[in-house]
């Protein structure tokens, strides 16, 4: 009986059952709670386990749960009150944040290998570095009911990949004003040779730079206007016509004997800021090109995406959670199920590649829905006693592209937008910026003036 429910969901709802292995087999409970003994400092389990708090925020990051009070209300054996639940949540540690997210990237990365990827920069680990700041928050806390300033919970400094499309690494930092440059050091001990760090001109700083290039690893860090200072610069080489515009370098020389590229990109079309020049410093080998340069640093705003999504498609930032820990608690928790639903991404594109054009692309944001759609019923079906989903001998990911054939293509296509056409800014009175129109009176009046 039990198989029949499973094989049912698994061909009408592949994305559901696809979303559970992957959380059962790569981050069980038993995983979470032993990354909370060995990375835990002054917190302590008793009734309540991490696993259950991470259970918990996944099902609202993953929109299940309207809140993280709605959650705990509908799981039947909680073992704590509600005022336990939410002072643990607002106890608990970065230290915990960044061990989860780490620890749940290296245990998915066997599986998206196997999938199969392609690597922008062969023979290179790309690191792609920026920070994320959470929007005020709700004044629940008591010390905020007195301030007229918005409340910022804090922020994260995020290592993306852009080739495995995961978030490999997280720093979170619970004040809002601490500096991002400070944040990213803790992140740089773990870069090693053969990794290529790419970086906006906020982290264009010595120690940025000589911890990544004192760790093996290489960067690329757009210039900014305060840059450390130079002491010797070398002649431009000739520029190089590229599709953006034209593209020299030079070498830079700065305190220490440490020389360094700086490549210049000068573009046809002025960036949304308006600039029209772009420069980069690097210590990557001569046999990566400026040009090659100046390209992959476009790679940086994949990023920008990424955090695009989280914050659309995900629940990532949670106004009611107003304290801190809590609220980079629902940040991780949605970078996890980012994790998690570009696995299923990676899958789908795999299972339907041989039949569909090379520049297909699933939706992450469809394949949600997907997983939204079945994932209650298939809770409610399938047992709730040892209802772990049995993996077939070939292995979890030859398991997930036979269950991600069974999704239809059309049903989760990546819906491209064309070029952004650019509106004129007019100048508006504040009585007319702030008027407003009654929308049935205005489409009976646009009906009657058709000819």
């Amino acid at each position: 009986m039990w198989a029949e429910v499973l094989a049912r969901f698994e061909k009408k709802a592949p994305a559901s059952v696809m979303t559970r292995v992957i959380l059962e087999q790569v981050v069980p409970g038993e995983w979470v709670d032993q990354v909370f003994e060995e990375h835990r400092q002054r917190q302590y389990p008793r009734e309540l386990l991490f696993s259950t708090i991470v259970e918990l925020m996944s099902l609202v990051s993953l929109g299940l749960r309207p809140s993280l009070h709605a959650a705990a209300r509908q799981m039947e054996d909680l073992p704590v009150s509600l005022a336990a639940l939410y002072d643990k949540v607002s106890r608990t540690e970065p230290a915990l944040l960044r061990a989860l997210v780490t620890g749940s990237a290296e245990r998915l990365a066997p599986t998206i290998k196997e999938l199969g990827h392609s690597a922008i920069l062969p023979g290179w680990q790309l690191r792609v570095v920026d920070g994320n700041h959470l929007p005020s928050s709700e004044k629940r806390l008591g010390a905020l009911r007195r301030e007229r300033g918005a409340a910022r919970p804090g922020f994260s400094v995020v290592v993306y990949d852009p080739d495995l499309d995961q978030v490999v690494d997280l720093q979170p930092c619970e004040d809002a004003y601490a500096s991002e440059r400070v944040g990213v050091l803790p992140l740089l001990e773990k870069a090693c040779a053969g990794q290529l760090w790419m970086a906006d001109r906020l982290y264009c700083t010595l120690p940025v730079m000589e911890t990544c290039e004192e760790s093996g690893a290489s960067f690329i860090i757009r210039e900014q206007s305060k840059h450390p200072r130079l002491l010797k610069e070398s002649d431009w080489q000739e520029p190089i016509a590229v599709a953006a515009g034209h593209v020299r370098e030079q070498t830079i020389e700065l305190k220490g004997g440490r020389q360094w590229r700086r490549v210049e990109l000068s573009l046809q079309t002025p960036t949304d800021s308006g600039d029209t020049t772009l420069l980069f410093w690097s210590n990557l080998p001569d046999s990566i090109s400026a040009e090659q340069i100046a390209d992959l640093y476009r790679r940086r705003w994949s990023i920008e995406g990424m955090f695009q999504r989280l914050e659309s498609v995900l629940d990532s930032e949670i106004e009611t959670l107003g304290s801190p820990k809590a609220a980079l608690l629902g940040f991780a928790s949605a970078v996890l199920a980012y994790n998690v639903l570009a696995v299923l991404k990676r899958s789908v594109e795999e299972a339907h590649r041989q039949t569909l054009p090379d520049d297909w692309e699933a939706s992450i944001f469809h394949l949600t829905v997907q997983v939204r759609s079945g994932y209650e019923g298939m809770q409610i079906a399938l047992p709730a006693e040892d209802s772990s989903i049995p993996i077939p001998a070939e292995g979890l990911a030859q398991y997930l592209l036979t269950l991600a054939r069974n999704i239809q293509p059309k049903a989760v296509v990546k819906s491209k937008r064309g070029p952004k056409v650019p509106k004129p800014k007019q100048w508006l009175e504040g009585k007319a910026a702030n008027a407003h129109v009654s929308t049935d009176r205005v489409l009976k009046a646009a009906k009657i003036k058709r000819p």
